[in-house]
C-alpha cells in the first residue's frame, strides 16, 4: 500500500558508463588507424600538385631529401656523390625500378637537381617525384 503524498520518482538512465564504452571504442579506432599508413621514406613536407598520382609500382627505391639538405636511400644516409652507386646496388639486375625523389619543399633547387642528376645516371632506372594533393 502506497501513500498518496510520496512522490512519484522518474525512471533514470545512467548514461555515464555508456559514454565511457564509447570512447573506449573511439580511442581504439583512432590509435588502429593511425598504424594503418605505410612509411616508405623519412617525414618531409611533400609540395602539392593536382595531378599527383599513386601508381602501382613492382619495385620503389626512395630517395629522401629533408630540409638540412641530408641524402638518405630508404632511410639510410648517403651523400650525393654515392648516390648511384647506392641505387645500382639496391636496383640489382631488376630492369622495373623506380626511383622516387622525396624532397621536402624548403630544399634547395640545385641539390633536387643534383640528386635527379644521380638517379638519370644509371641505367634503366625510372625517376618520379612524390607530391602530395592539396
Amino acid at each position: 500500500m502506497r501513500l498518496q503524498d510520496e512522490p512519484d520518482i522518474p525512471a533514470q538512465i545512467n548514461i555515464v558508463p555508456m559514454i565511457d564504452v564509447i570512447f573506449a571504442i573511439l580511442t581504439f579506432f583512432i590509435m588502429s588507424t593511425l598504424f594503418l599508413t605505410r612509411q616508405e621514406g623519412l617525414p618531409v613536407n611533400l609540395p602539392q600538385a593536382k595531378t599527383s598520382q599513386q601508381s602501382q609500382i613492382p619495385k620503389r627505391i626512395t630517395v629522401t631529401v629533408d630540409t638540412d639538405g641530408q641524402v638518405s636511400v630508404n632511410k639510410k644516409a648517403t651523400t650525393v656523390e654515392a648516390l648511384s652507386q647506392e641505387i645500382r646496388t639496391l636496383k640489382g639486375s631488376d630492369s622495373e625500378t623506380v626511383v622516387i625523389i622525396n624532397a621536402d619543399e624548403g630544399v634547395n633547387h640545385g641539390k633536387v637537381v643534383a640528386v635527379m642528376d644521380q638517379v638519370r645516371q644509371v641505367p634503366g632506372a625510372k625517376l618520379a617525384i612524390a607530391t602530395q594533393k592539396p
